[in-house]
């Protein structure tokens, strides 16, 4: 028996293509370039797939045809592939082997030298950072044995285009390679060059349902060229690579070119109003034809987990060295939608405001609110420790010490009424008459200086779960309380999780746009529902790792270990 071992085989080397997202959840997805929502008739269309539609293997000549009649070619000159990196693929397969090579300019779609990679052939990488084509050096980089030049058409991440020219010259120039035209963005482009390519006897343009028509998850591509050329893509792919149901929907979007024109038109006018913001935020943005904007300079990293944190999701490249400060950023089509990432995108970029929890933020209470629980609990006849109060604050609704208290005595069977459990409390944190309970040992964390500092250029609020008596004690005792503009207790409203006691902290200051600082899931949550953009903080003798991958689960842009290494995130 032979053993292959994946070191032998090159791209088992390869880590598996993914998009690095941040673990937050994200109700608004501008990371991979989808398009629109497609219409309620397209939908409606699945009302004609036949019982004998499933049970036979499709057939794709209809749909052929039909985008035959739609660029005015034969039937022939169309193949419809499974997504456009099926046909990609295929055509890699046809055309490279061990030997030869594929030259592209980079950075570019990221699956082209994958494929490369698998046909055994190697890929010669030729700089793109301007917006003009580099034809000269990618004609320069063509040798003997270069079997075909990729084109990415609006590139795919920056947004850049080739131009009909630049195709002409490739084909007359290097008329012993293939030229193969990536044009999945080209509805979004200034000009259309399919024509161009069509017309070129050493070229295949490759077209997706993905973008334009906003029908990504049906997985429809496909490429248009001479017949022969098509042949030979036919020849090295799966025989049925789009099922009945996709080919059935697709059939009909082609009928519905008036929301893909109305879609276009409204990306184009995104585009602007995206690229225009990030500048001002300090991005250096080139101009894009795609349905996306590039923009490059800044912190990608930071971006991504702040925007994330806000619930969008962006693309970034952390481990590509050209692209490590870059983002991608898809228009969202859609003016709500735009609504909400403009008024994210300036959260980020321009706060106005910084909110506080006090207890594990700006206070320690290790030794005061936590020992507390501990000795209200012990006061009923049970035993906690402080792994036992800790995994209880991970969970949701646990702002209330109180009811946390009462949570940790009926796990433990006993049933004690919440006044009961605050008049306790009360006597052991705030103390008996004549004695200081043990709030004595509240301590403030961090450096006032850099308090101070923050209150001069930011409004600052305070939004804790402590009754106001509590919290202005402790703000008073550390001298705090003027820092201050708003402080937000529990007598204020419902408890975090709910966004309520945000919301009314950012109307008192009269801001829209702030950040939020919070050691519990429920402080992150509060801040994402009222679209503040949430930070987590390591609160003292708090288990690191649990704690910072249940705070970024729930949301945190970033976890710290103290609130004054906010500094470093500020603008």
């Amino acid at each position: 028996m032979i053993t292959v071992k994946p070191s032998t085989v090159p791209w088992l080397r390869e880590p598996p293509y993914r998009v690095p997202r941040h673990p937050a959840p994200t109700q608004l997805r501008l990371d991979g370039n989808e398009g629109l929502l497609p219409p309620e008739r397209i939908l409606k269309s699945l009302k004609n797939l036949t019982a004998n539609a499933l049970k036979q293997y499709p057939d794709a000549h209809e749909l052929e045809s039909k985008l035959a009649r739609h660029f005015n070619l034969p039937p022939e000159s169309v193949l419809v592939t499974a997504g456009g990196d099926d046909a990609l693929l295929r055509m890699c397969r046809a055309f490279l082997c061990p030997g030869r090579n594929l030259v592209v300019p980079s950075p570019t779609f990221e699956m082209i030298p994958r494929f490369t990679l698998w046909c055994g052939a190697s890929t010669r990488l030729v700089s793109w950072v301007d917006s003009a084509y580099p034809i000269d050096e990618v004609l320069n980089a063509v040798d003997a044995d270069t079997s075909v030049i990729a084109v990415v058409s609006p590139n795919n991440p920056t947004g850049s285009i080739a131009s009909p020219n630049d195709l002409r010259r490739l084909s007359v120039e290097a008329p012993g390679s293939m030229i193969m035209l990536d044009a999945a963005y080209i509805e979004f482009a200034d000009e259309d060059l399919t024509e161009v390519a069509l017309s070129l006897p050493n070229a295949l343009i490759f077209r997706t349902f993905s973008k334009a028509r906003g029908l990504a998850g049906l997985r429809i591509g496909y490429v248009m060229g001479a017949s022969q050329w098509i042949s030979s893509l036919r020849a090295v792919g799966l025989p049925y690579p789009v099922s009945s149901a996709s080919l059935l929907l697709a059939k009909s979007s082609i009928d519905n070119q008036s929301s893909v024109d109305d879609f276009v038109s409204t990306v184009r006018t995104e585009r602007k109003v995206i690229a225009n913001q990030l500048a001002n935020c300090g991005w250096e943005v080139p101009s894009s034809q795609g349905n996306f904007v590039f923009a490059h300079g800044l912190s990608s990293q930071w971006w991504r987990d702040a925007l994330a944190s806000l619930g969008i999701g962006i693309r970034i490249w952390p481990n590509d060295k050209t692209l490590a400060n870059a983002i991608r950023i898809t228009c969202p089509g859609n003016k709500k939608l735009l609504t909400q990432l403009t008024t994210a995108i300036q959260t980020v970029a321009k706060p106005e405001a910084i909110l506080f929890d006090i207890d594990g933020v700006l206070a320690n209470v290790s030794s005061s609110y936590r020992r507390t629980i501990k000795e209200t609990v012990a006061h009923f006849g049970q035993t906690v420790t402080d792994s036992d109060v800790e995994a209880v604050k991970h969970r949701s609704n646990t702002n209330n010490d109180w009811r946390v208290t009462q949570m940790l005595l009926a796990e433990r069977g006993c049933s004690v009424s919440l006044e009961a459990i605050r008049r306790r409390f009360d006597e052991i944190y705030v103390g008996l008459p004549g004695e200081e309970g043990l709030r004595r040992y509240d301590s403030f964390i961090g450096d006032r200086s850099k308090l101070t500092s923050l209150s001069k250029q930011f409004s600052l609020g305070v939004i804790t779960g402590r009754p106001r008596r509590d919290a202005e004690h402790f703000l008073s005792r550390f001298k705090l309380n003027e820092l201050f503009k708003v402080v937000i207790t529990m007598e204020d409203g419902p408890p975090k999780p709910s966004g309520v006691p945000v919301e009314l902290s950012l109307q008192k200051l009269n801001a829209k746009h702030a950040w939020m600082l919070g050691d519990t899931k429920d402080d992150i949550e509060a801040a994402r529902s009222a679209r503040v953009l949430p930070i987590g903080i390591i609160a003292p003798k708090a288990s690191i790792g649990p704690t910072s991958e249940l705070l970024l689960h729930a949301g945190a842009s970033v976890v710290l270990n103290k609130w004054t290494e906010i500094m470093e995130l500020l603008p």
